[in-house]
């Protein structure tokens, strides 16, 4: 029996139809009765639903009555000022909580889903493995900040006898919900967003993440992480992709940081009519100019015959999903 926090959200929803269709008994959190829709009804109904809160101490307590392992997915991710102290409740404390109450009641596995801003980035950009050390400077943003602290608390745990492995995603891409999380790159691209950054980033398959999470969960690996990247593109080779597979303009305007300074305000004041989050913040700027390239040697060596899906090939699938939603919702 597996645990899974943040079940309803795009990287556990991923997960959970990864170990269900893998014939694993899964019971997942989440805070609302509402199911992501790109993931079909019939992989849920198998699932023993919970609802609760990684802050709140007895209702996961609870849920963890009878499960042989865990993976913790639950977080918040967030570039606005406004959300800060949320995301360092839930994301720092949150897993703390996980981590004791797993020590407490000798959970077999756990696995702690962070991201690679847990690793941090370096002024000027850097080549990043697992090996890379925390610096506090001003590229890094406070979503990582939280996600490094979270990270802590794994560790502290493992420390004290917590059979545990940490996995770093770079950005996720596939088919999900286009209003959020990274799925909001491919809203904006559809859209003709004029504007992209010149940095570079790793990105990678969210089913691919869900794979490797799986096989992670099932190996003999503790006292690691591992970073899941795919490839490393530049953010306009990115936006360029996307918009061949809608059929929609290329970006053309590079942002310059005065130019990114205008252009997120703009963005900020359109999103704040539609009720909607800004793609661009003053936050996600530090990534979009950050020229960052992250390894994937080490899962590679350990998950022998696992192979990434190339960037192209879930970049089509993805769009090719969006249009038929798009479809869908056109009278």
């Amino acid at each position: 029996m597996v645990l899974v926090t943040g079940g309803t959200g795009f990287i556990g929803a991923y997960i959970i139809k990864e170990l269900v269709e893998k014939g694993y008994s899964v019971r997942a959190i989440r805070r609302s009765n509402k199911l992501p829709f790109y993931i079909p009804k019939e992989i849920f109904d198998k699932v023993e639903w919970v609802e609760a809160d990684v802050l709140d101490i007895p209702a996961i307590e609870n849920a963890m009555n009878g499960i042989d392992a865990i993976i913790h997915v639950a977080g918040v991710v967030s570039f606005l000022k406004k959300e800060r102290t949320h995301m360092y409740k839930v994301n720092v404390e949150g897993t703390a909580n996980m981590v004791n109450l797993a020590l407490e009641k000798n959970i077999r596995r756990f696995v702690h889903i962070s991201s690679v801003s847990a690793l941090g980035r370096t002024v000027g950009g850097s080549h990043v493995n697992e090996e890379k050390k925390w610096e506090d400077n001003k590229v890094n943003t406070h979503y990582g900040r939280s996600k490094y602290k979270a990270e802590l608390e794994v560790w502290r745990g493992i420390g004290e006898g917590l059979n545990a492995v940490i996995v770093n995603p770079t950005t996720i891409l596939g088919y999900g919900d286009w209003n959020s999380s990274s799925c909001a790159l491919f809203k904006k691209v559809y859209d003709e967003f004029p504007w992209y950054v010149p940095g570079i980033n790793g990105f990678a398959d969210v089913e691919d993440v869900a794979r490797t999470t799986m096989l992670l969960m099932e190996s003999n690996v503790s006292e690691e992480r591992f970073i899941i990247n795919a490839e490393n593109w530049s953010f306009k080779k990115l936006q360029d992709t996307i918009a061949d597979g809608f059929g929609k303009k290329h970006p053309g305007k590079e942002v310059t940081p005065f130019l990114m300074s205008v252009a997120r305000r703009m963005e900020g004041i359109k999103s704040s009519f539609a009720g909607k989050t800004p793609l661009l913040t003053k936050e996600t700027a530090k990534v979009g100019f950050s020229k960052t390239y992250f390894e994937n040697d080490k899962i590679l060596k350990a998950l022998p015959g696992f192979s990434f899906v190339p960037l192209e090939q879930t970049i089509k699938k993805a769009c090719e999903k969006y249009l038929g939603m798009v479809n869908v919702m056109q009278p």
